[in-house]
């Protein structure tokens, strides 16, 4: 029969946190395991990804090029064979391309790209057509129609 006071974890199982700055008899006191002086015996004594003593770092001696637009918004990409679940009797919008689950968002900027084919002759409002898509769309008996995004002023 097993008692509440024989049990015991596995051997080896359990180590014994090592606890520093408690003393000469602990082993870990004085210096605390960071040896003397100097940098690393400081609090926050460690530098940052990147940092090459002093000398300047690889980030700042490469030459940058060109412009990074933080403001950019890239479109949502629809291919034809997206759109070809909608049924011709309502315009495709993309409040109606979000409610299908085909863009993220109402507001993201939609473009339309010609990957695949149309049969129903649909009318689709977006932001911006390859010029494949708007040839398949009107081929197939539908109409584009451009929607311009005003930016806001200020």
């Amino acid at each position: 029969m097993i008692r509440l006071d024989q049990l015991a974890p596995a051997r080896g199982a359990k180590k014994k946190e090592k606890r520093i700055g408690r003393g000469i008899g602990s082993g870990h006191g004085k210096t605390s395991t960071k040896g003397h002086k100097g940098q690393g015996a400081r609090s926050g004594g460690t530098k940052g990804p990147g940092f090459e003593g002093g000398q300047s770092p690889l980030i700042r001696r490469v030459p940058k090029r060109g412009f990074v637009n933080i403001f950019r918004h890239p479109p949502a990409v629809v291919n034809l064979d997206r759109l070809s679940q909608f049924d011709a009797t309502e315009a495709v919008t993309p409040e109606r391309l979000k409610a299908a689950g085909v863009v993220k968002s109402a507001s993201a900027t939609v473009k339309i790209l010609g990957d695949g084919t149309l049969s129903a002759p649909l009318t689709v409002h977006a932001h911006a057509f390859s010029r494949s898509a708007k040839d398949k769309i009107e081929a197939a008996g539908g109409k584009v129609v451009l929607i311009v995004k005003t930016p806001p002023r200020g």
